[in-house]
């Protein structure tokens, strides 16, 4: 299962121009020219100061399963800052961001209604104003937790509630998360 932080991750991926470098040795000089320096590279990925300098240099060329997994992963935070920016901007100010979810949502309600929960598939376009605070949040560390609560906002504001329309009062419940997909 993905969770909140990578769905927005993946999101913000699909908007690269260009794909990230592929071998290790690229992948490496990329890394040690974003953190000036091989020592702060080989402190990240766990490695000796020596091994990033012969990587550097393409004299080891396959990294172990776990050292490719983890160069991956951290050229991916970094890569195309200006992009990734760029998107993010756009989805806070203009078009807002699109979720694909399946999970169980319960709600409490005024007395009288239904509030057991179930099982539902949502695919919502949500406006600027929370795709900007999922990014917002997400920069400053936030966990899956808050990440959770606001988007169980947003939906139970745009789905459930129909932008004020409706069923005011209502407190969305987003629990048994299955799937979780984010689009710019």
């Amino acid at each position: 299962m993905v969770s909140f932080g990578e769905g927005l991750d993946k999101a913000l991926e699909r908007t690269f121009t260009r794909p990230i470098p592929k071998s290790a040795g690229a992948q490496m000089r990329y890394l040690v020219k974003q953190h000036k320096g091989t020592r702060a590279v080989a402190e990240l990925l766990g490695i000796s100061q020596r091994t990033v300098e012969r990587y550097v240099k393409d004299e080891i060329r396959r990294p172990r399963p776990q050292l490719a997994a983890a160069m991956e992963r951290e050229v991916r935070k970094r890569w195309q800052p200006q992009v990734r920016a760029k998107a993010k901007k756009s989805a806070a100010t203009t078009d807002g961001i699109m979720i694909d979810t399946r999970a169980r949502f319960g709600y409490t309600a005024a007395p009288g209604t239904t509030d057991d929960a179930r099982l539902r598939h949502l695919t919502v376009a949500l406006p600027p104003h929370y795709a900007a605070r999922l990014f917002d949040a997400q920069e400053r560390g936030a966990g899956e937790h808050e990440l959770r609560e606001i988007t169980a906002e947003a939906l139970g504001e745009v789905y459930f509630r129909d932008n004020g329309r409706r069923a005011h009062g209502l407190t969305v419940q987003y629990t048994d998360l299955e799937h979780i997909e984010f689009d710019l």
